[in-house]
């Protein structure tokens, strides 16, 4: 019962009655197998995107072998409960049967097999990541039919040899490190280098070694009845969905665990019956650099995955027109129409036998950062899309991305390879060739460069650890390509003068050795690759934010032009203002040349360091309100100057000052560092007295959990005259601006109130401090006073503590601490990463907001505060202030601004207008 409760828990669904036994399967009225002819591309949640998608373009007359697919319903069912729904094996075999008559054939029958692909199609894409077996129906009696009926009996041992191997893989689980070897010492003994060399009886020859294989590491003979391969194959699609590497990269893409897979099974058409046959992937347009043009990898005589597994290297899809050139007029033409249909870049898998061209799948394909932005702004010049689709089109990952340094061309550098650019960046790191080792030696701090001859899906550890990857084989549609792109990982693909060992972990090219630790740098771009450390530049994206860089200029880099555009858009429609955390005046000049329209959090306590440090333990050690006097004395023009140069960089903009919020033994020398230096001095017969006053007043500070301590409001109310000081600080300087005629706008933010008390009285002493500045200098400052709401109970008790409030900022990265009970600086390096592994976290709470329990109390506290004061500003000032997802949370809770370090600004612009736009969107339908 328990697991059926937690199933329906990690769904979404209520649980199931407790009468009711969880392994019983779902009602017999659920429809879970769908014909082909049957679905739509909407209907991805229930038949995955690829099995909607084909249900697409057979709607759309396209030439698109028949088939059928059982739904993510299905797939669910069998995942919480161990078994497939009752109803399944009746719905498949009614479907089946239909798919026979239709094709005129049956499922392995000896005579003229039908032979069908067993594929996986979740509703995100996630290449690589499940399991796909073809050829389903071949065994020793229908093998000999299948080669009678194509006329080919090398095609028939081939695609029989291609099934054990996946199969035995896939399905019974066997080391597929024994099928390659098998291959290679078949390749070897007859003297050829790759497979498509093996004759007829080669391969027959190693279908009975790969039978041996599977009969002695399973246990059990490669079964030879037809359905039961189907059915066994449909289950191991489903078990996929939680293999490790499809975990992980759900984990790294943010897809939800709980959706499962659909399973598509296709009657096959083959692309190995010779060299008027052939597989290839297609994108209409460059995926890499989002251009127009004939873009993807063809291989003659080739099967399924050969072409993204990169074991042979491909042609450029421009040259099938001189191969084929009646089924490259074909493709085109259906590719202009799946892209004018989709009115996206498409991502295409197709077959051609025979001359025949067949379509196998199709999606809205994977980009680059910098082509998600031009492709964008060409399909709005083109009249698909409008502007505000454009902007749903991109996200504030991608504008991260494209923020990242380039290397610099100037520089010198010993470029030692060039393959194919697969994915844009400038990376740098050190040479290593297998996975194990990216993570090992990325989790001590080292940069790498992970070098493979191709990757599969069991290097997915290590291209996320990796700064980029590099292969000697493959191109843009290989399995490295497609897989760094949707990470935005730097990709060279397909160097072949760069030879790869990964055994002797070393990589030569014309007499150069690189060993595993070498430096190497890899240039995404051009596909460039250079021994050593090649030099860095800043994006032509930086520049442009900085106005180094003018969008509207003749010969302005495409890529800024499309940014310009589409960030100009999204300024207008955006509800959340950007504010900026800034402590200094020259990040605030930055954060206002990024966009920023002011600063929402300026941290004081960092105007308290460096040489500041002695008069903060003056402060601290003042034994008399004299001595305190004078201590704040000598503190107020240092920070009033501070606040002078800030309310100059950001004049016309609201500036909000944090009154001193750390712990003061942040302050102070560490109490064992000087405890050891006073009992040294006090052997010695040499004790300075001061030291001895300083530890003594340590040793009175010393807190166990100090974060939870003396600090914020708490400290301006022990200390008389702290807070009125910084008050007074800011008061004068804003005074001082506005008599200059400037146009100071400062709010004064109080930290870590927990209740309305607090407030109250530090906002009666600031507000008279404020009164007898404004009339000393003759103005009228229009200093507002708010709190940060980053406790539990501050957000409990918001209506409360809006009374004596203007604004509220949230202060997300404490209130997450005080939530969750975690010590940020401890959890994120102990067990974060058990957490993330086991799912408990989808991604970190400190990275992105937790909607269901922090974000609760922010919406609650939001909504409490108005109620109290209707025209209250409410605005977040944590870290999740520039998280693309968080800023969704935040429009979505009626804030007014968010705020964040100066570079992540840009995106949170952009997420702001994509918020504003999809809300708009959601309202109208």
């Amino acid at each position: 019962m328990f697991l059926a409760v937690r199933a329906a828990r990690r769904r979404g669904v209520s649980a199931v009655p407790e009468t009711q036994d969880p392994h019983v399967s779902q009602p017999s009225s659920a429809k879970f197998v769908y014909d082909f002819t049957e679905g739509n591309k909407d209907l991805k949640d229930l038949l995955g995107g690829k099995g909607a998608n084909l249900a697409e373009m057979t709607n759309l007359g396209l030439p698109v072998p028949p088939g059928f697919t059982i739904t993510t319903e299905a797939c669910k069912v069998y995942l919480d409960s161990g078994i497939e729904p009752a109803a399944l094996r009746a719905e498949v075999s009614e479907h089946l049967e239909a798919l026979e008559q239709k094709m005129g054939k049956k499922l392995g029958q000896a005579d003229d097999p039908l032979l069908v692909s067993v594929r996986s199609g979740a509703k995100f894409s996630m290449p690589g990541m499940m399991d796909t077996v073809l050829n389903i129906g071949l065994s020793d009696a229908s093998v000999s039919g299948l080669a009678a009926q194509a006329g080919d009996e090398r095609f028939a041992w081939d695609s029989y040899r291609r099934l054990i191997q996946m199969f035995g893989k896939t399905v019974l689980g066997v080391d597929g490190e024994l099928f390659e070897e098998a291959l290679e010492e078949a390749k070897q003994a007859k003297g050829v280098r790759v497979d498509i060399e093996l004759d007829a009886a080669d391969l027959k020859s190693l279908v009975a070694h790969f039978k041996d294989i599977v009969s002695k590491e399973t246990g059990r003979d490669f079964p030879q009845e037809p359905r039961e391969q189907m059915d066994l194959a449909v289950r191991a699609v489903f078990d996929s969905w939680n293999t490790d590497r499809a975990k992980l990269y759900r984990r790294q893409e943010r897809i939800p665990g709980d959706l499962g897979t659909a399973v598509n099974v296709c009657s096959m058409v083959f692309g190995n019956l010779g060299p008027d046959s052939g597989t290839g992937v297609a994108f209409t347009r460059d995926p890499a650099s989002g251009q127009q043009g004939v873009y993807g990898d063809y291989l003659q005589n080739a099967q399924g995955e050969d072409v993204v597994a990169g074991i042979r290297n491909t042609v450029p899809l421009a040259d099938l027109e001189q191969i084929d050139k009646a089924s490259y007029d074909e493709l085109m033409q259906i590719m202009e129409t799946l892209e004018t249909h989709y009115k996206d870049l498409c991502d295409i898998e197709f077959t051609i036998e025979r001359g025949k061209l067949w379509m196998l799948q199709t999606r809205v394909g994977k980009r680059t950062a910098g082509a998600a932005f031009r492709i964008a702004t060409q399909l709005v010049d083109q009249g698909l899309i409008d502007e505000a689709e454009a902007l749903q089109r991109v996200n504030g990952a991608q504008l991260a991305q494209l923020m990242f340094p380039r290397f610099d061309l100037g520089a010198k550098a010993e470029m030692i390879g060039r393959g194919i650019a697969a994915s844009p960046g400038a990376a740098v790191g050190k040479a290593v060739f297998d996975s194990y080792t990216a993570v090992k030696w990325s989790r001590s701090g080292e940069k790498v460069i992970l070098i493979r001859r191709e990757t599969n899906p069991d290097d997915l550890n290590g291209m996320i650890a990796a700064e980029g990857i590099l292969t000697s084989r493959g191109g843009k549609t290989s399995h490295a390509a497609v897989v760094a792109r949707g990470m935005g990982k730097t990709c060279v693909c397909g160097a072949e003068e760069l030879e790869v060992d990964t055994k002797s972990r070393r990589m030569t090219t014309n007499g150069i050795v690189i060993e595993e630790g070498d430096v190497v740098s890899i240039d995404g771009s051009t596909g460039k690759v250079y021994a050593g450390e090649v030099p860095v530049v800043p994006s032509p994206v930086v520049e442009y934010f900085e106005g180094r860089m003018h969008a509207g200029a003749d010969d302005a880099d495409e890529l800024v032009k499309a940014v310009h555009r589409i960030m100009a858009y999204a300024d207008r429609v955006r509800r959340l203002r950007v504010r900026a955390n800034a402590d200094n005046a020259e990040d605030a000049a930055r954060a206002r040349r990024f966009g920023a329209q002011g600063i929402g959090l300026c941290r004081t306590e960092h105007m308290f360091l460096g040489e500041r440090r002695e008069m903060v333990e003056r402060l601290i050690l003042a034994d008399t309100e004299t001595d305190r006097d004078a201590a704040l004395s000598q503190l107020l023009p240092l920070q009033k100057a501070d606040f002078i140069e800030l309310f100059e960089s950001m004049d016309g903009l609201p500036v909000t000052v944090r009154l001193l919020d750390p712990p003061l033994h942040e302050f102070l020398p560490d109490i064992t560092e000087l405890s050891v230096r006073v009992a040294l001095a006090e052997a010695r017969k040499d004790a300075n007295e001061n030291d001895l006053r300083l530890l003594q007043a340590v040793h009175k500070l010393h807190e166990q959990n100090p974060m939870l301590g003396l600090r914020g409001v708490r400290l301006g109310l022990v200390i008389p005259g702290l807070f009125a000081m910084q008050v007074r600080a800011i008061a004068e300087a804003a005074a001082e601006r506005k008599n200059a005629k400037g146009d100071p706008r400062a709010e004064v933010m109080i930290p870590l109130v927990g209740t309305v008390q607090e407030l109250e009285i530090v906002r009666e002493e600031a507000e008279q401090v404020i009164a007898e500045v404004e009339k000393a200098h003759g103005v009228d400052l229009k200093l507002t006073l708010g709190t940060m709401i980053e406790l539990p109970r501050a957000a409990l008790t918001a209506g409360q503590i809006a009374e004596s409030a203007d604004f509220f900022s949230f202060g997300t990265n404490d209130l997450t601490q005080t939530v969750w009970g975690f010590s940020r600086d401890d959890v994120e390096a102990s067990f974060f990463t058990a957490y993330l592994e086991k799912g408990i976290f989808g991604v970190s709470p400190f990275e992105t907001i937790d909607k269901d329990g922090v974000g609760s109390l922010v919406r609650n506290a939001a909504a409490a505060g108005r109620a109290t004061r209707p025209d209250l500003k409410l605005g977040v000032c944590g870290e999740h202030g520039g998280d693309p997802e968080s800023v969704h949370f935040f429009h979505e809770a009626g804030l007014d601004y968010v705020s964040c370090s100066p570079f992540r600004i840009p995106v949170a612009r952009l997420e702001a207008g994509r918020a504003a736009a999809e809300s708009k969107g959601s309202d109208s339908r």
